[in-house]
């Protein structure tokens, strides 16, 4: 999902040279998909575009204006339409415009979580071959692209990318003689040091509710969510290496670190606010947090790196937040749709993003290069290119998260109410019947 629409899940982050964005060629790119195509590949009339409006979207429109603006001045007779929706609204929208297509939009932005919910219900048209010909795809990292791909075809081009890192105080590791953990374990004693010298503050931040905050720990553990097995997806949270990294995550809570009576029921915004309120020594916060933290009470006296895995040098595996644009598969100007959605998703694009709105470039080349140009978010393009995860690439995957049944499994072996065995087997079953629906 897009770190705004998950604002668990504040963000931060060159005129742009349209003259070397890929030219559309004289005939449609080409596409395909499981059936006959809808709409059609004129040349003329208007695009609507449909994009996410941020919390400040005056540098998003601008630099949007002048991809519009130069792609408008190449295709004559053509007009770009651009309209600013609200996250929280795009299940609705988009289900209004699958029901009225003479109303929907050609080209549009989506969480990454979404994709395979909107490729099953038949929204997005498969780019498989254009994107495929498209030059600077390569580059494209290999998480991103997932974000895009459902059973082997592309539905789209990655836009941004948000992941997290191990955000801790200065001050605080300074006055106790402390350094940065370099395992998980080392983690867990840092976090019960802090707690023990600093008892008004969580050594850090958990929270029973922060899914994407706790993945990292299942990961490093070698442990997986789930697992698609003979064309199933099959959960696995249940599995020994899984249940080794809940009992790590889990183990932070309590009256050692971060007390069940407040941290169970906390979200990974409630978590970074207690880091940025000065209530915890550390936090598991994104790239997208910088913003909140930078102007909170902490500012200048915390610094982040990769969240440790669980030998020394290892990097913890983080979830791959982050938007995709696509074209829906309904549109009537194919060729159009597909220029403008990689015009949008390019390289020289995603790097004033960065440079004006602080999103994460998705092209790993672009990305080493403004890591280069701003040290805070090298490591955060660390922990990307230790490989990141993502989650399953199925519609039950929505269902699934909406249900809460990570989170849940959390809750119930913090509270005490189950211990791992029991909660990540109900969870495992839970989670099994959505993949059979």
């Amino acid at each position: 999902m897009r770190p705004s629409a998950l604002r668990l899940l504040s963000r931060t982050a060159a005129v742009l040279g349209l003259a070397a964005a890929l030219a559309l060629t004289g005939c449609a790119p080409s596409t395909s998909s499981g059936g006959a195509e809808q709409g059609g590949d004129d040349r003329t009339g208007t695009l609507r575009v449909w994009l996410f409006r941020e919390v400040d979207n005056a540098p998003k429109q601008r630099i949007v204006d002048d991809v519009v603006a130069g792609f408008e001045k190449q295709h004559g007779g053509v007009t770009v339409d651009v309209q600013y929706i609200p996250v929280d609204s795009r299940a609705e929208k988009m289900k209004g415009a699958l029901n009225a297509p003479s109303s929907a939009p050609d080209v549009v932005e989506f969480g990454n979580t979404d994709t395979a919910g909107l490729v099953e219900n038949g929204a997005l048209l498969d780019v498989t071959d254009a994107f495929e010909g498209w030059g600077e795809a390569a580059d494209t990292d290999p998480t991103a692209r997932q974000s895009v791909t459902v059973q082997g075809r592309v539905y789209g081009a990655p836009l941004f990318v948000g992941v997290r890192a191990l955000y801790y105080r200065t001050d605080v590791f300074d006055d106790l003689g402390l350094e940065p953990p370099a395992t998980l374990d080392e983690l867990a004693d840092t976090a019960r040091r802090i707690r023990q010298e600093r008892p008004q503050m969580y050594g850090i931040a958990v929270g029973g509710s922060y899914t994407y905050g706790a993945l990292p720990f299942v990961w490093a553990h070698g442990g997986e969510v789930a697992e698609k097995r003979g064309g199933a997806w099959t959960a696995t949270i249940d599995d020994p290496a899984a249940r080794k990294g809940v009992t790590a995550y889990t183990d932070l809570f309590g009256p050692g670190n971060c007390p069940p009576a407040t941290c169970a029921q906390m979200g990974g915004n409630d978590t970074v606010e207690a880091f940025a309120n000065g209530k915890a020594g550390m936090v598991i916060g994104g790239d997208f947090n910088r913003e909140a933290v930078g102007n909170s009470e902490v500012a200048g006296s915390y610094d982040v790196v990769p969240l440790p895995g669980v030998r020394e040098g290892e990097i913890a595996p983080a979830f791959a937040g982050g938007n995709n644009l696509g074209v829906m598969r309904g549109t009537g100007h194919r060729g159009l749709a597909v220029d403008l959605m990689r015009r949008l998703a390019g390289k020289e694009t995603q790097e004033r993003l960065f440079a004006e709105m602080g999103f994460l470039p998705t092209f790993t080349d672009t990305r080493q290069q403004v890591a280069a140009e701003e040290p805070f978010v090298e490591p955060f393009v660390r922990t990307l290119d230790a490989g990141a995860k993502f989650v399953p690439a199925t519609p039950a995957w929505s269902a699934i998260d909406a249900s809460q049944v990570l989170p849940t499994m959390f809750q119930r072996v913090v509270s005490g109410k189950q211990d791992v065995p029991g909660a990540t087997g109900a969870a495992a079953r839970t989670m099994d019947e959505a993949f059979a629906r």
